[in-house]
């Protein structure tokens, strides 16, 4: 048994290095969604004229990692009060949002982006659009495994090695095993 969740917090390349260590996270595929162009390439969508974001398909099995877990990690895996950004990306590609894959998601998902807002965690208000999930577009096969494959690059040192040491940090009862 299998769900999918269409999740963006910045970077896939960050998003993906996060969700892929997590216990019942099956599949990470890094793509692009929400937009007006068919088949945008990573060159299109970051010139942010297309209207997509950069997301993260993410297959997950319920029994052992529940959706509520799932958006748990996404609101404290990046800053969900910044619009059109994640640190020094920059661009509507950048936003946040939770692109849900049926009504009960999106029941649930606009319940947990409430009760994170009224909870102080953030001191500015939740801007993560939540929306049904539109066409997904795999991104080009460079992006799939980003980090593990060139963790030595000066972006993935300085942006995503300490997001993901973060994350490991606070979840580390969820990591998958061997992690």
């Amino acid at each position: 048994m299998s769900k999918n969740i269409t999740l963006a917090a910045g970077c896939f390349w960050c998003t993906e290095a996060v969700f892929k260590n997590l216990k019942g996270v099956k599949t990470v595929v890094p793509g692009y969604m929400g937009g007006h162009t068919q088949n945008p390439t990573y060159k299109e969508v970051c010139t942010g004229a297309t209207g997509h974001v950069e997301v993260l398909l993410v297959g997950f099995d319920p029994r052992v990692i529940s959706f509520i877990e799932i958006l748990d990690v996404f609101w404290h895996t990046h800053d969900p009060t910044t619009l059109n950004r994640q640190g020094n990306d920059v661009g509507t590609q950048y936003r946040s949002a939770i692109f849900c894959h049926d009504e009960e998601q999106l029941r649930m998902a606009e319940e947990s982006k409430s009760t994170m807002d009224n909870s102080g965690k953030f001191e500015s208000t939740i801007v993560t659009e939540i929306k049904m999930a539109v066409e997904f577009y795999p991104a080009e096969d460079y992006h799939h495994d980003y980090y593990a494959l060139n963790g030595h690059e000066p972006y993935c040192q300085a942006v995503v090695r300490p997001k993901v040491e973060k994350f490991k940090k606070q979840y580390y009862n969820k990591l998958n095993d061997g992690i």
